[in-house]
């Protein structure tokens, strides 16, 4: 198994077991956001701690994660980035895109804090 997925309160906590994201995982991780977010789920948290090296199919998966949670109003947040994986997102100037934490409790913080002010903005309407 490449990844574990965990379905939490406010989001799917999605744990990256493979230490190599490549073109031999990244399919399969595309299916799992899609599945993920055809059940309704909007937010989405990657686990990044286990993976060393990431490729531009990785990165690819990411960003369909990415798409999926904005177009339903959500987030996704990565953490645990190793220094390559991270190195090659900034590379990538994908950082400007991605939401990343350094630590899992402000990973959930920033999960949670969207999810108030999506309601706020659900209770304004």
């Amino acid at each position: 198994m490449n990844f574990k997925t965990e379905k939490k309160d406010n989001y799917t906590l999605v744990t990256i077991l493979a230490e190599k994201v490549d073109t031999n995982i990244a399919p399969d991780l595309k299916s799992e956001f899609v599945m993920i977010a055809s059940k309704g789920e909007k937010n989405m948290l990657l686990d990044f701690s286990k993976c060393r090296y990431i490729d531009s199919s990785g990165l690819s998966a990411i960003l369909v994660a990415n798409r999926l949670c904005k177009n339903a109003g959500g987030i996704l947040v990565l953490t645990g980035l190793q220094q390559a994986v991270e190195r090659l997102i900034i590379i990538s100037q994908l950082d400007n895109v991605l939401n990343i934490a350094y630590t899992m409790p402000k990973a959930i913080e920033m999960i949670e804090e969207h999810v108030k002010k999506q309601s706020e903005t659900h209770q304004e309407d």
